[in-house]
């Protein structure tokens, strides 16, 4: 149940029910962290505005959960423009990316979630939509098929990524502005812990929040999710309050310790240390061990593992920095070296 639990977490979208329950900030103050990348946006934002000309195109990427898509609300909220959002999968044909851009107004904001898997032939229509705004549509088929240039209106295309380098050189470089989102600090997301909690009417600590905050991996997704699980349990219990012992309560059923790692995070070190003595371990056995596939292992489980310095990558494989094995063998097997001293 568990493990259930810790993995549908971090794996799983937010649904739009969810997001009814969530602070969603209507401006650069109220949008808490990524402080370089507000004042930078902020002033494109204010500089474009000013001219009356659409911002210039914008790529974000970094990893899911930090909000890329409400920088990109507020921004069109800044500059007092409309927003349509879409994915890239979605956009399976040429002509629904056609029809999305003739139906934007002047300078408003079009925004691309997971730009990099855009269909190709899809892709291609986009590089004179940005440069020049203006769409090539084929009217017709066969012999009598007619190409036909329409012109759009100036807009701001707004790309977002988790893996820019999937993104094709044309494409990229037509971006006029590329950032980057970095994890949160632990004190950066018990901010937005508090700030979500006053929205819910639930009341919670600074200690409680920064339980919270240690336990979401530097994702404020994450944290918004433990936190509505918290509220769960203060309703059942009738407190109505968030205390430092029911998160702690909370975060044990949800297979989370104090050090944030889940049920499969224990699980990948402990096997690492158990069956192969701290590593090194090839991915695909340890992925077969586990019963996961190596993608989900690779891409929810070990950036948070190596960013923590649980594990490291090597030519040889996973394996436990000799600096943390001493600690993880006490740890799981009570067996102390001259390095616990």
């Amino acid at each position: 149940m568990n493990e259930i639990n810790s993995i549908s977490l971090l794996m799983q979208q937010e649904t739009p029910e969810e997001q009814m329950h969530n602070f969603v900030p209507k401006s650069f103050d109220e949008y808490l962290g990524q402080e370089k990348l507000k004042e930078k946006l902020s002033v494109y934002t204010k500089a474009a505005k000013m001219r009356g000309e659409a911002l210039d195109h914008l790529l974000l990427f970094g990893p899911p959960g930090l909000g890329k898509t409400t920088l990109s609300q507020i921004m069109a909220q800044v500059m007092g423009v409309g927003i349509k959002i879409c994915s890239g999968p979605m956009l399976e044909r040429t002509g629904d990316l056609v029809a999305l851009l003739t139906s934007l107004e002047p300078r408003d904001i079009f925004f691309v979630d997971e730009i990099h898997r855009m269909p190709a032939n899809v892709e291609e229509v986009l590089y004179s939509a940005m440069e020049h705004f203006r769409v090539d549509v084929i009217i017709g088929q066969g012999a009598g098929a007619k190409s036909i240039n329409l012109p759009i209106h100036p807009f701001t295309l707004v790309g977002a990524t988790t893996k820019s380098g999937m993104l094709s050189a044309p494409l990229r470089s037509r971006f006029g502005i590329v950032e980057r989102l970095d994890f949160y600090t632990d004190c950066e997301l018990q901010k937005i812990v508090l700030q979500n909690a006053a929205f819910l009417d639930l009341a919670i600590s600074s200690q409680a929040a920064l339980l919270i905050a240690k336990s979401s991996r530097g994702t404020p997704r994450t944290a918004k999710k433990i936190l509505r699980r918290v509220r769960d349990f203060a309703q059942v219990t009738n407190l109505n309050q968030a205390t430092d012992a029911l998160v702690i309560q909370a975060l044990d059923f949800l297979g989370i310790n104090e050090d944030g790692l889940s049920v499969v995070d224990i699980m990948i070190l402990r096997k690492i240390v158990e069956n192969f003595n701290g590593g090194p371990v090839g991915l695909e056995t340890l992925a077969a061990l586990l019963g996961e596939d190596k993608e989900t292992l690779e891409e929810v489980y070990e950036p948070f593992l190596m960013r923590q310095g649980y594990l490291e990558k090597t030519a040889r494989g996973r394996q436990i920095p000799h600096k943390m094995l001493p600690f993880l063998k006490q740890k799981f097997f009570g067996q102390k070296t001259l390095l616990n001293f």
